[in-house]
């Protein structure tokens, strides 16, 4: 019998290492070219992005300064325009909202206060059932809506932070400092029950008369109401 053979042990974990070592692959020239295209691709989305930012500020820089766009109330907005604004208003005044401030169900007793209160501030633009807005209001752009119909787009909270705060660029004023708290809430309550109202329920409400237009003369700045301060100033 031959005698066995002792293992080296420190070839034997050479060759261990060896096993384990992983080669790693050379890439090809297709795979070379294909990056350098990604890289040149991702570079030049970057600088059309860029280019296309700054193209658009020059535009809008250009608009403002050149006198080009017609602010006239008698030029109508563009369809582009009009979307913009109203899409704007409804998701501005929604994402502000607070539901909190606004009881429900709103108390009943607030609706005849907040009649006495719409048709002393609010029907000359708005008009009422059976009311038609003064004349002179349809001159304002955006024109104010009828809210006899445009009140059922919005709830009683979004109805209230309206009245608080007013819409920049459409004519609408911020109560917040003519009115207090309850008065507030008092036209909240109202505008959300105007479109259900009929006229005779509306002129028993406001003690105008059934069928007469609504008061044609702007509000005289000398004679009219001012506004009161807020309340702890």
């Amino acid at each position: 019998m031959r005698p066995r053979a002792h293992r080296n042990p420190r070839k034997s974990r050479f060759i261990e290492t060896i096993q384990r070592w992983k080669v790693v692959p050379v890439p090809s020239e297709g795979k070379i070219r294909e990056s350098r295209m990604t890289g040149k691709f991702g570079a030049g989305l970057a600088l059309g992005i860029v280019g296309t930012l700054l193209a658009a500020v020059a535009g809008w820089l250009a608009l403002a300064y050149s006198g080009a766009y017609n602010i006239a109330a008698t030029d109508p907005h563009a369809d582009a325009v009009r979307w913009t604004i109203h899409t704007s208003k409804h998701r501005s005044v929604a994402t502000r909202a607070n539901a909190a401030a606004v009881p429900e169900p709103l108390p009943e007793d607030l609706v005849a206060e907040g009649a006495v209160l719409y048709a002393e501030s609010c029907a000359r633009c708005h008009g009422g059932p059976g009311k038609d807005p003064s004349d002179w209001s349809r001159g304002m752009r955006p024109e104010p809506p009828h809210l006899t119909e445009a009140a059922t787009e919005w709830q009683p909270e979004e109805i209230h932070w309206i009245v608080e705060n007013g819409i920049k660029m459409t004519g609408m004023p911020a109560f917040a400092e003519r009115f207090d708290t309850d008065e507030l809430l008092a036209l909240t309550a109202f505008v959300s029950e105007l479109p259900g109202l009929s006229p005779d329920d509306y002129a028993a409400l406001t003690g105008e008369p059934a069928g007469d237009a609504t008061d044609t003369a702007a509000p005289d700045p000398e004679t009219a109401e001012p506004a009161r301060p807020a309340d702890g100033e």
